[in-house]
């Protein structure tokens, strides 16, 4: 059924269903094993290799290279579809994604080449950026230096989330000189261990742990000075964005498909069946507005970042800089409307439903969880104000930035 038919309108291309098509067997397999999955925490290693070897994860590479050449509103529609089937597999890919918008934004023209065509076969490439404890906002704590000539990689970093499914993990250092630099190096190269202890209440099969590296040897032409792309904060944000509108579309016909199947109704109810009770249907009616509304938010939002790639791909700089924090902007001002939309929304659908639906089988509690997870990325704190700031005083949202102690605070 196309998405338009499906009621949850517009789709972002005229090729999108042909190209989204292929995919949808594949998502309803993955659905299919969702809750066993959670509630048994079976880490999705094979669900993974589905995506991988279905082309999904080299949606945005090129056709030349093996790729889908999708448009970035193409990639965040497929991502919401990806979110109904599991949250869990749309955040365990973030990293990837971006490292993907990264190779794309390159202009040293080997580089690409090399990771376009690991890329274009299916390589996944895992994260590995931040750091807890008392690491700096201006420096990582893991770092590199010359020992005998060669250079050495010591550190840990936690929230690497997808790297226990990656082929490569991409991370962020600082070198001798205290200067930000990154490499991109294989999972299984001596000295490198990822770990699954990710223990958040919250998309639980995300991998989201630490990664550890001990004395790994690294290559010079490994080493990458350059900068994340341009549009990297708004991206990243928009994928969680995009996976909570899955979350709202599978609890919205999750819980009307429970509604359907119910025979037992309340004395001081409107109808003999909840399906034909008039305040039951309002609850419904809600959550599946909720994840509607989430979703038009969260494409007309991606339209904002294909201008700011497109514009970065030109090479304007004045033009580039415009489109970067319009686009920062727009995720920005979509983030606190989609999450409160769905955090209310998986605390009513209960409303819906008696006290069975609390009953662990069923697996309604984890919308709510992973919900609030998501929306605790990135904090959603701070985005009002940052609109506001542009509202009242036209100041454009920052650009990049850091989690960590503040060197003014650092002893």
């Amino acid at each position: 059924m196309s998405q338009i038919d499906s009621g949850w309108g517009t789709a972002p291309s005229s090729n999108y269903e042909q190209l989204a098509q292929p995919f949808r067997p594949l998502f309803a397999d993955i659905r299919a094993g969702a809750i066993e999955r959670e509630l048994q925490r079976q880490l999705p290693f094979e669900q993974i290799e589905w995506l991988k070897q279905s082309g999904f994860t080299a949606l945005r590479v090129p056709k030349t290279a093996g790729g889908q050449g999708a448009t970035l509103p193409e990639l965040f529609n497929l991502l919401i579809e990806l979110g109904e089937a599991d949250s869990n597999l749309v955040q365990s890919l973030r990293g990837h994604l971006g490292f993907v918008e990264n190779v794309l934004s390159r202009r040293n023209t080997r580089y690409r080449n090399t990771w376009l065509t690991r890329l274009g076969r299916g390589d996944i490439v895992g994260p590995a950026w931040s750091e807890t404890g008392d690491a700096r906002q201006s420096t990582f704590s893991t770092r590199i230096q010359r020992n005998s000539n060669q250079w050495r990689l010591n550190g840990r970093k936690f929230y690497t989330t997808g790297s226990l499914y990656s082929d490569w993990i991409d991370v962020g250092l600082t070198d001798e000189n205290d200067k930000g630099v990154s490499v991109t190096l294989s999972r299984s190269a001596p000295g490198v261990t990822v770990l699954d202890d990710w223990d958040g209440f919250g998309q639980t099969l995300t991998a989201s742990g630490t990664a550890i590296f001990d004395n790994v040897l690294i290559q010079d032409e490994e080493i990458n000075e350059e900068a994340h792309f341009r549009y990297s904060p708004a991206f990243f944000q928009l994928v969680h964005l995009a996976t909570i509108a899955g979350l709202g579309r599978a609890q919205s016909s999750e819980v009307a498909a429970q509604v359907t199947a119910r025979k037992r109704t309340y004395s001081n109810g409107n109808a003999p069946l909840a399906a034909q009770d008039a305040q039951i249907l309002q609850v419904v009616g809600r959550l599946r507005g909720a994840a509607y509304s989430s979703g038009a938010i969260v494409l007309h939002a991606a339209n904002a970042l294909e201008r700011a790639y497109a514009a970065q791909q030109r090479g304007d700089q004045a033009e580039a800089d415009h489109a970067v924090a319009i686009a920062e902007l727009e995720v920005s001002q979509s983030l606190n409307v989609v999450t409160d939309l769905l955090l209310n929304a998986s605390s009513i659908l209960f409303d819906a439903l008696g006290a069975s639906a609390t009953l662990k089988p069923l697996g309604l509690d984890r919308f709510w969880r992973n919900v609030r997870t998501l929306s605790s990325h990135n904090p959603r704190v701070y985005k009002d104000r940052i609109v506001g700031d542009f509202a009242v005083n036209g100041t454009l949202p920052p650009e990049q930035w850091r989690i960590g102690v503040a060197d003014s605070e650092k002893k």
